[in-house]
């Protein structure tokens, strides 16, 4: 059998690529969304939980996952808002 691991790796990138553009995505619509609202950092940090808490929700409930560990979901959901998050702070902040 021919080893997997070169069709691993280039599969691992390109799922990589296709999150970051999915974070960069979700960041350009979420900034959109929050410029001009007035929201205080309080506020903005509150929003940002609950997105995790309900992605968290979402996904254990999700048949998608399987027996994937509750505390990996947790991880992964708040890298991933983590990313959105701090790429919409840039956003508004550059006034874009």
């Amino acid at each position: 059998m021919p080893p997997r691991l070169p069709e691993l790796v280039r599969r691992a990138r390109r799922l990589a690529l296709e999150r970051d553009r999915l974070v960069q995505e979700l960041a350009r619509e979420w900034g959109g969304a929050l410029k001009g609202q007035g929201f205080s950092p309080r506020d903005l940090d509150e929003l940002w939980a609950g997105l995790t808490e309900e992605a968290v929700r979402r996904l254990l409930r999700s048949p998608a996952v399987g027996g994937a560990d509750a505390v990996a979901i947790r991880r992964e959901a708040h890298e991933v808002i983590t990313r959105v998050k701090e790429r919409v702070e840039a956003l508004l902040a550059a006034g874009e």
